[in-house]
């Protein structure tokens, strides 16, 4: 009798402290979820208008609906529309005060330009014009030129795209160009891709390459290749190469873009287009693919935590406005435009979360150019603690 009792008193303890750690109305009692954490951040997302949208945002994972909040609205300029597209925004790993860019296509003198700004006051500190490699694009003055980069503790390296493609390598300080690594010096061919692009991981030991490839039909046929090779090896103008995978999507419709390792570089998030990826960063592992919604995923960034990411979406269905917000008709119909806007990522449910949250048409429709194309590419940001 008296084990029985003990038994009934240690379960009673036991649930008495279940209940003391659980929300309890007057007819149900209910576990209640630990709540996610709350980001606060200032991002900067790389646009075609030759600047980049600056916006402060809050991130709550919680709001299952609406999880991103745009507090507030800038841009930096970095130069004119015609002069400085731009898909790329590194911030210095050093100095989170200057942000290294590049630009996408080739200025009305025929030049390509790589720069640095303060974040603090949204001067241009340095904008370098370069002529473009004669071995890249068929030595043709077209885009598309500059879109992702990495960087190492002193240098910074932006990829070039186009075919042939490289990594350029320029010293932080002075943006004095070091070295061209073309990836022909890894097997690839031109003709037989499309598109490159690359980012360092976070030790800065390693350098992640993305090669989306063509088919004998010149196509692009959805497959990609992950080059990982040795970051202290490129910093001396060299590919060390460690390891290789392919992933295969739709083809014409899979196109790797930017990418980022996790804090701990556990794990790659990487954009892919009409889809997202999120691989492991030690083996290239496929762990999660999301198709894309509301647009093409043109980069993903992990919170600091990596519990979450930010995944930039160009959406090419946004009704189109006037500055007094009314919509703008032609022939009797509807004009869309392609708005650049931001979804969020759930690394552990693996799923992506509530609508996307638009960062450049708030802008564009209170400047008058609500029926402009607001055109995103690749994202950096500071978040605050």
């Amino acid at each position: 009798m008296k084990k029985i009792l003990f038994i009934v008193l240690i379960t009673a303890l036991t649930f008495g402290g279940y209940l003391a750690y659980t929300t309890v109305d007057s007819k149900t009692a209910i576990v209640t979820a630990a709540k996610a954490k709350i980001y606060d951040a200032t991002i900067y997302v790389a646009g075609h208008g030759g600047h980049f949208a600056k916006a402060d945002v809050t991130i709550d994972p919680n709001n299952a609906d609406d999880p991103i909040k745009v507090k507030e609205l800038d841009k930096i300029d970095i130069g004119d529309t015609k002069s400085h597209k731009t898909h790329d925004a590194r911030i210095d790993s050093n100095d989170s005060s200057v942000m290294f860019w590049s630009t996408y296509q080739l200025d009305p003198n025929g030049k390509q330009h790589i720069g640095k700004s303060d974040l603090k006051t949204g001067k241009v500190l340095l904008d370098i014009a370069m002529d473009p490699d004669k071995r890249s694009n068929g030595g043709e003055k077209k885009m598309p030129i500059y879109c992702a980069s990495g960087q190492s503790k002193d240098n910074y390296m932006p990829v070039f795209m186009g075919t042939e493609a490289y990594v350029d390598v320029f010293g932080k300080k002075d943006l004095k160009h070091k070295h061209r690594v073309f990836i022909s010096d890894l097997g690839y061919k031109p003709g037989t891709y499309m598109f490159a692009h690359g980012v360092n991981n976070n030790k800065m030991d390693k350098f992640l390459l993305n090669i989306t490839m063509k088919g004998e039909d010149g196509k692009m046929n959805g497959k990609v290749d992950f080059v990982l090779v040795d970051l202290k090896e490129l910093d001396k103008g060299k590919f060390k190469e460690i390891k290789r995978a392919t992933y295969a999507g739709e083809p014409g419709k899979t196109i790797a873009f930017r990418l980022y390792f996790s804090r701990d570089d556990k794990m790659v998030f990487q954009s892919a287009a009409d889809r997202f990826w999120l691989l492991d960063g030690n083996t290239l592992a496929k762990l999660d693919e999301k198709m894309s919604t509301g647009g093409e995923n043109h980069d993903a960034m992990p919170t600091p935590d990596g519990k979450y990411a930010l995944l930039t979406v160009r959406n090419g269905g946004v009704q189109a406005c006037d500055i007094e917000g009314k919509p703008i008709l032609k022939e009797g119909k509807n004009v869309n435009i392609t708005d650049g806007q931001i979804n969020l990522y759930d690394v552990d449910a693996k799923k992506l979360i509530g609508k996307n949250a638009s960062v450049c048409f708030g802008c564009h429709k209170g400047m008058g150019q609500g029926d402009k194309t607001a055109i995103l590419c690749g994202i950096d940001a500071i978040y605050k603690k």
